[in-house]
């Protein structure tokens, strides 16, 4: 399943085939289109389009090319719109001072109205209507549908000046940044204001590889696909109308980019478009095995011993687009038969929304089976196995378990008891160094990760891992799985 999160289907470059567009569309997988709407008369379309159309949302508001237009009845209209039951976002909208005219005469960029204002009226009149937009996103509590070129250092601004939390604006402004096509630098800062970023299939192009660069860099669970549709069609159709069928190559470009599978990737962006537009799809059930890649992952439990600050679990019951929030801990038959045909899969790993070696029992019930199968298994863990249990559980999972990995996280004792609080005490830093020792000599291949938490020393992290023979690996905050 698919979401094309920005497309412009109301443009008359579709008159002559929508149906056959959106039939395409939807051969191609694509469940859900957000029409955005791009001037108050656009977005009435859109709205039309989505009562018509059962794949189709919408997004109301006025492109910046024609900020001039946004009076306070306009804004007014599109407030009226944006009660309609399939409104989803406002925008697009935002700033964009490309095409100034430096002083000149002449018409407005959208060729709409003439205009005869130097470039300083022109990028107050776009704040301005910036402003206005996200006070009415914040009045109707819908995302912002955010376009942003050759002005991103104002449009950062504006949008900081909604974000600090305070008494005029309890709920954080949220939205997406779309076509995003700058630095990496740039990317961060929006990201830190909690916005979602869209790529379009300019993301294809062979003198994209900056741009490609750019975007490895960037959260797959902060990432949302779009076409632009009519606009930037694929390397390979550049110069031909796009549709939103064109998302399939997009999906492929991030495959290129993250390692993921197709699968992987149709699923978190479903997810995130979900997530922020509320597009009305079927909930998530809860997973007990799911796939990344081509591994298989067993959620067997929800307890964990660490309260750490920067989990996935503090934020959401969700990883790479997997539910895995369980309503009840399954036993080692129902995961097995989760498990279904184990050969699939390049290794089994027990990681999921807690401690697995809180269920040690059923860890090596479900780890006798598929070693009978000839299965590679791999052991996710905090290293808090032998204070869980009250007893070193190591040899107990040796010749069951290849391979562990071990989140250590920190290269100082007080650090991690910081951070990680963990639910031992002090002495538990100590507990999971033996722990990796441990499974070094007891024949079970260990990996040591931390995270690029401030204040930790990665250099140290690594020289720790060498000290008890375990390879090193470094994790990024907000990157799991």
């Amino acid at each position: 399943m698919l979401i094309d999160t920005h497309c412009h289907l109301d443009f008359k470059d579709f008159d002559p085939d929508r149906e056959a567009v959106l039939d395409r569309a939807v051969k191609a997988g694509v469940a859900r289109i957000i029409n955005v709407g791009s001037s108050l008369e656009g977005s009435r379309r859109a709205v039309e389009l989505a009562n018509k159309y059962e794949t189709i949302y919408a997004s109301v508001g006025v492109h910046p090319h024609d900020a001039s237009q946004v009076t306070d009845k306009v804004i007014e209209d599109i407030k009226t719109l944006a009660k309609e039951k399939k409104v989803v976002a406002i925008g697009e909208v935002g700033l964009d001072y490309y095409r100034l005219f430096r002083g000149k005469t002449g018409q407005s960029p959208a060729g709409t109205v003439p205009i005869f204002p130097g470039d300083d009226e022109i990028k107050e009149g776009q704040q301005a209507a910036f402003r206005k937009f996200i006070q009415l996103a914040h009045d109707m509590d819908l995302p912002l549908i955010i376009h942003s070129r050759e002005a991103d250092d104002d449009t950062i601004g504006i949008l900081k000046e909604y974000s600090i939390p305070n008494t005029q604006y309890p709920i954080p402004i949220r939205g997406v940044i779309h076509c995003f096509s700058g630095n990496e630098k740039l990317l961060k800062e929006f990201l830190k204001l909690g916005f979602y970023v869209s790529f379009t299939c300019n993301l294809t192009f062979k003198k994209a590889e900056a741009l490609r660069e750019v975007a490895k860099t960037a959260p797959i669970e902060r990432v949302l696909l779009e076409t632009d549709a009519p606009y930037l069609a694929p390397e390979g159709m550049r110069g031909r109308r796009n549709e939103p069928a064109y998302l399939t190559y997009l999906v492929d470009e991030w495959v290129k980019l993250t390692g993921l599978s197709k699968e992987d990737i149709e699923r978190i962006t479903t997810h995130n478009a979900n997530t922020l537009f509320k597009l009305n799809l079927k909930k998530e059930s809860p997973k007990i095995a799911y796939e990344i890649r081509d591994s298989l992952y067993l959620n067997i439990t929800n307890e964990c011993t660490n309260n750490c600050y920067f989990c996935v679990r503090a934020q959401t019951a969700f990883v790479k687009g997997h539910n895995l929030k369980l309503d009840k801990e399954p036993t080692s038959g129902e995961i097995l038969e989760a498990v279904g045909d184990a050969k699939r899969y390049k290794e089994i790993v027990f990681c999921g929304y807690g401690e697995p070696t809180a269920k040690l029992d059923t860890v090596k019930a479900v780890c006798r089976e598929l070693k009978k199968k000839g299965m590679t298994t791999r052991l996710v863990t905090n290293g808090h196995g032998d204070l869980i249990n009250k007893r070193p559980i190591v040899k107990e999972l040796a010749g069951l378990v290849d391979n562990v990995s071990v989140s250590l996280n920190t290269d100082k004792e007080d650090l991690y008891n910081k951070v990680c609080k963990p639910a031992f005490g002090g002495g538990t830093y100590k507990a999971v160094m033996k722990f990796i020792k441990d499974c070094v000599e007891s024949g079970i291949k260990a990996e040591v990760t931390c995270l690029d938490l401030p204040g930790v020393d990665l250099k140290e992290c690594a020289s720790i891992a060498k000290e008890l023979s375990a390879e090193f690996r470094l994790r990024k905050i907000g990157i799991v799985g």
